[in-house]
């Protein structure tokens, strides 16, 4: 970045739907708890599939927040970040009309989009033929759907996108949307990311590639992050949208500031189409460009919020990155994984994961990393294990890494 001056970033309104609460305050109660969201599917029957378990969200009811008509034209990725960006403007009570309608955006990011629908589309034509495929199939599918109706839900006019840089999508959208506040091009963003990929083929499609864990007989305790008996990730679903505001634009309306946004680092491995490169090069070139972004130095940094899959490629390779960003500070720095209570929510694991990292800078508490009952010997940082930590956060940073070799890090701070 030049030297400009650049507006400063705040947290003001968050919005979460989540296989471990519909809300955000049930969302972090799940999350302080310790609360496991992993069963087996209900969405299909997966008796045939390798694996048979996910992290469903629960008694969601997308006419709490559309018409019936609005939602039987909404793919469930897109009524999840229509849902949670209501949530969240809600709670930041931030009122968009006609006078900053222009300089109020969207980013909304998704890894896969639509693909229920694609599924049950490609179903009709094979079985009816093509005149029966419906007109809405395109427009329910493409990912940058859930940003489009969000504006059309909220009337925001300003700058609107999506990113689908895969499991990082959530995090791009969020970090993009910072850089359009700074530069001064919005007043206000809604950004964050949504997915809904439990599905036939999703199931499938990450199976066949060996990403899932086949724990089907344990789904509690499936998702277990840095733990040495870890062999995948578990699929999740849902949304999470952050309120992004300039200091300016927050303090002239007396909005509630729930963290500062201070810094975007992003960067590619440039190596394999899924696997991390060996080292976690990549990863800590993200967290380091963060902090020289905020202006921190490594021992401010009180939590990470990591992308923690529970695979075996990237949790060793991320408390490596780790401790190659924070250098001697990585032992001093509490470390966790909400992927562990939630799943992965693939694009929609940056949205959500934002939302529980400034959740805990504003609670001063520090979610944990459940089922961590063997640490893997090379996990050996402190990832807060099995149970919350009253611990005052005063820099957060929140990692999301995606297929194709995608780093993002965000660097919150509390707000003084």
């Amino acid at each position: 970045m030049t030297d400009y001056k650049r507006n400063r970033v705040v947290v003001t309104g968050v919005g979460a739907i989540t296989p471990i609460g519909n809300t955000p305050d049930e969302y972090w109660k799940g999350l302080s708890s310790g609360r496991n969201g992993i069963g087996y599917i209900t969405h299909f029957d997966a008796s045939n599939h390798d694996c048979r378990i996910a992290g469903e969200v629960k008694n969601f009811d997308p006419h709490d927040y559309m018409e019936r008509k609005e939602a039987k034209r909404a793919d469930r990725f897109s009524q999840f970040g229509i849902a949670a960006a209501k949530q969240a403007v809600a709670d930041a009570q931030l009122v968009i009309d006609d006078l900053n309608a222009e300089q109020v955006g969207v980013i909304i990011g998704s890894g896969v989009g639509g693909l229920k629908v694609l599924e049950d589309q490609q179903t009709i034509y094979l079985n009816r033929g093509p005149d029966r495929c419906s007109p809405f199939m395109i427009p329910m599918m493409i990912a940058n759907m859930a940003a489009g109706l969000t504006a059309i839900h909220t009337g925001a006019k300003g700058p609107n996108s999506c990113s689908v840089t895969a499991c990082a999508a959530g995090s791009n959208a969020i970090g993009d949307a910072f850089r359009l506040i700074q530069g001064g091009y919005a007043q206000a963003m809604i950004c964050g990311g949504c997915e809904a990929a439990i599905t036939p083929l999703g199931i499938a499609g990450f199976a066949a590639a060996r990403a899932l864990s086949t724990r089907n007989d344990d789904p509690a305790h499936a998702c277990r992050p840095f733990d040495r008996d870890r062999d995948g990730f578990v699929m999740g679903e849902g949304g999470g949208v952050l309120i992004l505001e300039s200091l300016e634009f927050a303090l002239s309306r007396g909005a509630r500031i729930y963290a500062e946004l201070v810094g975007y680092g992003m960067t590619c491995d440039a190596y394999h189409m899924t696997s991390p490169v060996p080292g976690g090069l990549g990863a800590a070139r993200a967290m380091q460009l963060a902090l020289k972004d905020g202006q921190l130095t490594p021992e401010m940094v009180t939590y990470v919020n990591a992308h923690g899959t529970s695979t075996p490629a990237n949790d060793s390779t991320e408390t490596g990155a780790i401790k190659k960003a924070l250098g001697e500070h990585a032992y001093k720095v509490a470390v966790s994984s909400t992927k562990s209570m939630t799943g992965h929510l693939l694009g929609g694991s940056g949205g959500i994961e934002a939302v529980a990292t400034v959740l805990a800078i504003a609670n001063d508490q520090i979610p944990p990393t459940i089922n961590l009952e063997h640490p893997e010997p090379e996990c050996d940082l402190d990832y807060v294990p099995h149970t919350s930590r009253a611990q005052t956060v005063e820099v957060a940073l929140s990692n999301s890494f995606g297929f194709g070799g995608h780093n993002v890090t965000l660097a919150f701070k509390k707000y003084l």
